[in-house]
């Protein structure tokens, strides 16, 4: 597996983020299905639809029976960056693969006295050149809107897997 960082967006503020305190991970694959449900360990599979005909929904699945709020960031995050990943793939004439998935992680941490948060975003396209991805990954960034109020605010680390 090839786990490149392409991008690290650093503000000033997070540097000063000296222990996580918590990590919400969401695991988030594009799906037709549209339904929620959960496994048999309490676990809860989300599939989200897009506002946008046509276009596929979301699902984040094994998240904690009780999320928190870190965790549910993490997905709305998720689900809003692979719908632009979608939609930048589909501008660059790019067909991604069915199980392409976007892995989000924000930290809750603490530094001098204040709480901060940070995040890891990773796409995971099998089988797609790497500076394609790396491409699709960017521009997916520069539109989202979760990523876009973000932007500035906090770390953020962009990531890309294609084998």
């Amino acid at each position: 597996m090839r786990l490149t960082p392409t991008i690290s967006i650093r503000s000033t503020t997070i540097s000063n983020i000296t222990k996580v305190l918590a990590t919400g991970k969401t695991h988030t694959t594009g799906s037709d299905a549209r339904v929620i449900s959960g496994d048999h360990e309490g676990n809860v599979d989300i599939r989200l639809s897009s506002p946008n005909p046509g276009v596929r929904s979301h699902a984040f699945e094994a998240i904690a029976p009780h999320p928190t709020a870190a965790q549910l960031f993490a997905g709305a995050w998720s689900a809003c960056y692979i719908a632009a990943v979608g939609l930048v793939a589909k501008e660059k004439k790019v067909t991604l693969p069915a199980d392409t998935a976007v892995d989000v992680e924000v930290d809750l941490g603490m530094g001098a006295a204040a709480y901060f948060i940070q995040a890891r975003l990773t796409l995971v396209a099998k089988g797609i050149d790497h500076d394609v991805l790396t491409a699709i990954a960017h521009g997916a960034h520069e539109i989202c809107p979760y990523s876009k109020a973000t932007r500035g605010n906090i770390d953020v680390e962009l990531n890309v897997v294609n084998a």
